[in-house]
């Protein structure tokens, strides 16, 4: 097989060819036959791996309790809102992240969500005055809020 005789090699890597070779013209002792090298791998140990009709079911882990999380501070500082976004969510101070519930809130009532791209949003006559053009991105909007929050 002529394809066999390519993964021939020496103990060191080479053809037995060009080692009997090298060795002769340098004086020095030629290899001994050249052994394949084949190399396996050791057989992989089961790592606790039970049959599934007698594995028994794993105990039930108690977790811990948790603490409450308390809300940052900054988000829940109510702001005022100019009278354009007033318009939209009300006149009383709120905290930033009520403002943009109630502005989606308004924006799904309306149906303000462009119909092929729900990520753009377009604004009625009370959004544009707060928005400044006639269509924001969802990610655009919060900021432009925000500029509207004191």
């Amino acid at each position: 097989m002529p394809g066999a005789r390519g993964a021939i090699r020496c103990a060191h890597g080479a053809r037995p060819a060009e080692c009997s070779r090298a060795g002769a013209e340098q004086g020095r002792r030629a290899h001994p036959d050249p052994v394949p090298v084949r190399r396996r791998r050791p057989p992989q140990a089961s790592h606790g791996v039970q049959d599934m009709a007698t594995a028994k079911p794993a105990p039930a882990k108690k977790a811990a309790a948790k603490p409450a999380r308390t809300p940052n501070a900054a988000f829940m500082k109510p702001l005022t809102p100019s009278p354009q976004l007033a318009a939209v969510v009300g006149a009383a101070p709120l905290p930033r992240t009520e403002v943009v519930k109630k502005v989606w809130e308004h924006i799904k009532a309306a149906n303000l969500q462009d119909a092929a791209n729900k990520r753009m949003i377009n604004a009625d006559d009370k959004l544009r005055a707060v928005f400044g053009k006639p269509q924001v991105t969802m990610f655009e909007m919060t900021k432009l809020i925000n500029a509207h929050l004191k």
